[in-house]
């Protein structure tokens, strides 16, 4: 066959912030991309300012740039969306993107078992005071035996809930499955049979927080729900239990939360905060029973060349006019009711 000339490639616009093409993509998946495609990077601001002609040619974007309806005019020969942050921003005209049969769709379900992990840690950590007996043990102030056991309780045979459905709630399923523990989810998007056909039990939200000795957070961020979980949802859990917030905080009243931990109520931990860096001045750092993460629970170099792979893979797909079937795609009637806030640090 004849070598394809650079101009017959098929152009993709690439604007992945906060990713990176070199984030993404392995130095030798790249160079393969770039032997395939023509790539056009560009800041996502700019992308509106880009050349007509430019944008009359771009077949995928790798990112999730703001796109007007008339931006959108000027590009007749879009096919897909490729959204490398993971959060569907409301930034972009969806019913426009339906109607005409492009594709949004999403890697996120690269986070699902890394951040499943670091819950499952940080709920281990919190039952066994596993950070709390380290650092009592540098500053010499160890406790041996069952004395440093006083408070500690096991997973194993526990009543566990967890808050949301998607991707993530399916992957903490998973890791906990060995633990024989009985485990209810709310999630109101999810058909109940689905729930019980992976093999836990539907619930309401009052059931979750009433009747869990730990509770896993890994709902998304949408129109309806943001700040639900507040001082009467957390007054509702059992005394001494754990809770902990692994999707979004804007699901979260923070104040609520932090009110319920200093009480002594319940322990927490948590990835994620109302104001990312957190400010070295919060009162939250300083907070007895609740357990930090600095938002790096899916933030793994192999997540994210999973995610360039997940590209790769469905770009092959719709090159052979075929449907993209690895990433996941944005559902029309719930798009644009997500509201999670852009995340700025890798």
């Amino acid at each position: 066959m004849p070598a394809e000339k650079p101009a017959d490639k098929p152009l993709i616009l690439c604007a992945p912030e906060p990713r990176s093409l070199d984030l993404i993509f392995t130095p030798e998946r790249l160079a393969e991309l770039r032997a395939r495609f023509r790539l056009l990077e560009c800041p996502e601001t700019e992308v509106a300012a880009l050349d007509p002609t430019a944008l009359a040619q771009v077949r995928y974007i790798i990112g999730q740039p703001p796109l007007s309806a008339e931006t959108l005019a000027a590009m007749p020969n879009l096919r897909c969306i490729f959204n490398v942050e993971s959060n569907l921003l409301n930034n972009m005209p969806y019913e426009i993107l339906f109607q005409r049969g492009i594709h949004v769709v999403t890697t996120g379900a690269v986070f699902a078992e890394p951040v499943a992990e670091i819950g499952l840690g940080l709920a281990l950590s919190l039952a066994r005071n596993i950070h709390g007996a380290d650092a009592d043990f540098r500053a010499g102030r160890e406790k041996w035996g069952g004395e440093g056991n006083t408070t500690a309780r096991l997973l194993s045979g526990s009543e566990i809930g967890i808050i949301g459905f998607g991707d993530l709630g399916r992957a903490l399923l998973r890791v906990l499955s060995g633990f024989r523990a009985k485990i209810r989810i709310h999630d109101p998007w999810v058909a109940p049979s689905l729930i019980r056909a992976a093999g836990a039990e539907p619930a309401t939200l009052e059931t979750v927080l009433e009747q869990s000795d730990t509770v896993f957070c890994v709902a998304a961020v949408t129109s309806d729900n943001q700040g639900f979980l507040d001082a009467k949802a957390f007054a509702r859990m059992r005394p001494g239990a754990a809770f902990l917030l692994l999707s979004r905080a804007a699901v979260v009243d923070f104040d609520a939360f932090a009110a319920a931990i200093q009480s002594g109520h319940i322990q927490a931990a948590t990835d994620v905060y109302p104001e990312e860096p957190l400010p070295q001045n919060s009162a939250l750092r300083a907070i007895p029973g609740l357990l930090h993460s600095a938002h790096r629970a899916g933030a793994l170099d192999q997540a994210f060349k999973r995610m360039g792979e997940m590209v790769w893979e469905d770009l092959s797909l719709l090159e052979r006019r075929l449907p993209p079937g690895v990433c996941k795609r944005a559902e029309r009637e719930t798009v644009a009711r997500m509201r999670s806030k852009p995340v700025s640090v890798n």
